[in-house]
């Protein structure tokens, strides 16, 4: 089978779009610029599509990461693979935003960390194998200190990610010769390694109606701890 699949990504400040035929790429945009994913996320689709002369009904499946990250940006992200979806009856596959940035890593040989700034002092993490063919978790997605992180840490890891690159000081400092980073230009997730993932989920069964997709946050919004202050006072 040769399924058209989009895959959307915009669980961090750097968005990207990827649009791919059974086990071939046919385009990727990747844009890590100020400003929000609403517009761009629909420009960059519509370019690939048109560069690729297909149509939007020709879409056989969606890919969404839906989490952890950025609150707003996983809402636009999730917001338009439903709205597309939905328009074609299309399936939708999710995939974690840490799984996608492990898939960066393959045949790595230390266990890969990968980490996404939280704010709050906090990322998002989750330790993967990735000598096989798709990363295994061998840790649950979590939010937590970096350093309660490092400190949980036994052996050599490969860092990854926003997080990995922010607190790259402290992850040396905790973790000496132990510690191993990405090149810099792989710290941000790609819709083309969540492509991946969907097609494999795809085909596995694994695909959910647009209105069963939901962000996966991990952490409270603002707007619940607010509330949830309220209720205590």
């Amino acid at each position: 089978m040769n399924e058209l699949v989009v895959t959307v990504d915009t669980s961090t400040p750097a968005g990207s779009v990827a649009l791919s035929r059974g086990h071939e790429l046919l385009g990727e945009v990747v844009l890590h610029l100020r400003g929000t994913h609403t517009d761009r996320i629909l420009n960059s689709l519509n370019w690939l599509l048109a560069e690729a002369s297909v149509k939007l009904t020709d879409v056989d499946a969606f890919g969404v990461v839906v989490g952890p990250g950025s609150f707003t940006g996983l809402r636009v992200g999730v917001a338009t693979v439903k709205g597309l979806a939905y328009a074609g009856g299309a399936p939708v596959v999710e995939v974690s935003s840490l799984e996608t940035l492990a898939m960066q890593c393959p045949s790595a040989a230390f266990p890969v960390c990968a980490m996404i700034d939280a704010r709050k002092s906090e990322v998002y993490t989750t330790v993967f194998d990735c000598r096989a063919d798709e990363p295994i978790a061998l840790t649950a997605d979590q939010v937590l200190s970096p350093q309660m992180l490092l400190d949980r840490l036994e052996g050599d890891h490969l860092f990854i990610g926003s997080g990995a690159l922010l607190y790259t000081d402290l992850i040396r400092q905790s973790l000496g010769s132990r510690s191993h980073f990405v090149p810099w230009h792989l710290n941000p997730p790609r819709a083309s390694g969540a492509a991946v993932l969907v097609l494999s989920r795809l085909r596995a069964g694994l695909a959910k109606t647009a209105q069963e997709v939901i962000p996966r946050y991990i952490r409270a919004s603002e707007a619940e701890l607010m509330l949830a202050a309220k209720k205590v006072s």
